[in-house]
């Protein structure tokens, strides 16, 4: 029988705990699976998951982020004052760290999705060779000028109005951009899935209902500046094996042609071990579309031919 843990632990910014959780497979667990959210989300989402990889006996383990989920403390969207990418990026090595302390023995494989598939770009810069494998789920890479101006934008406005300001344009603009591929729009978030129930699912979710602060957005584009810089690039080990999985109907993998650019860029640095995996017509949230269970599938067997 499958078991679910809460626990927490001390943010790397000094004032908020972490909320995380672990799906704790029976018997011994054969590795470790930690998951990296995305943005307006919450651990909590990924529990099927979760439980299809612990059914097959890997320990699942995940954060809520600064800002969000059990995290946030009802302040939503927000990182913090400043450098903000670097908290959280810092919070996941730390569960990371936490995890191997309790499983010295187990291979360790990181998953991001989405923005947390930007912050595990950013770990996988930040602290080569301490993961066995790293999944990067709907990831992109939007052009240079775009993410300067976002950066730019926001950051005006953090002067101006606060880092802990929400600004509808700058909203617009990015994460809002997105549903226009899939007009006529049953809803503000079509682009997620081409499950309707799943969609409605996110909308209701209280945990998920929240725009960004101008803080998040600029510490964001800060990020994407610095998993796009091929100086930080090549500071990945290159023996880690990558697997990109995206649907290619994925706005924020511009529709496939995003995930061959970090492809590129990573297999560039000397990467030896990448492996890419489009579905045709997969909107953004692979594990919540109408083909999830291939996509489950497709990942135990992945890692399962990395690590066994």
């Amino acid at each position: 029988m499958i078991q679910t843990f809460d626990l927490s632990y001390p943010s790397s910014d000094g004032i908020h705990a972490i909320h995380a959780r672990e799906w704790v497979p029976e018997g011994a667990p054969r590795g470790v699976v930690q998951i990296v959210h995305g943005v307006a989300e919450h651990i909590g989402r990924y529990g099927p998951a979760a439980r299809f990889l612990a059914a097959h006996g890997y320990l699942v383990c995940g954060g809520d982020h600064l800002g969000h989920g059990l995290t946030a403390g009802g302040k939503f969207g927000y990182f913090g004052p400043k450098n903000g990418w670097d908290l959280v990026v810092r919070d996941i090595r730390r569960l990371r760290e936490l995890e191997g302390e309790k499983h010295p023995s187990l291979p360790y494989v990181i998953l991001g999705h989405s923005m947390g598939s930007f912050l595990t770009r950013t770990y996988l810069i930040r602290w080569p060779g301490t993961v066995d494998g790293a999944v990067l789920s709907g990831t992109g890479q939007e052009p240079a000028p775009a993410v300067a101006f976002g950066k730019a934008l926001s950051g005006t406005l953090c002067k101006t109005k606060g880092p802990d300001y929400v600004s509808k344009l700058v909203n617009d603009l990015s994460l809002g951009a997105y549903n226009r591929t899939f007009k006529p729009n049953r809803t503000p978030s079509d682009w997620l899935s081409r499950d309707e129930a799943q969609v409605d699912l996110a909308l209701a979710d209280p945990l998920c209902s929240f725009m960004p602060t101008v803080g998040m957005f600029r510490d964001m584009m800060g990020g994407l500046q610095f998993i796009a810089d091929k100086g930080n690039l090549s500071k990945m080990d290159p023996d880690t094996p990558v697997y990109f999985l995206s649907g290619d109907s994925d706005p924020v993998g511009s529709m496939g042609k995003g995930v061959r650019k970090v492809e590129e860029m990573f297999r560039s640095v000397g990467c030896k071990d990448v492996t890419v995996k489009l579905y045709p017509g997969g909107r953004h949230e692979m594990f919540n579309e109408t083909n999830r269970q291939e996509v489950f599938q497709d990942l135990l067997d992945w890692i399962e031919s990395k690590l066994t």
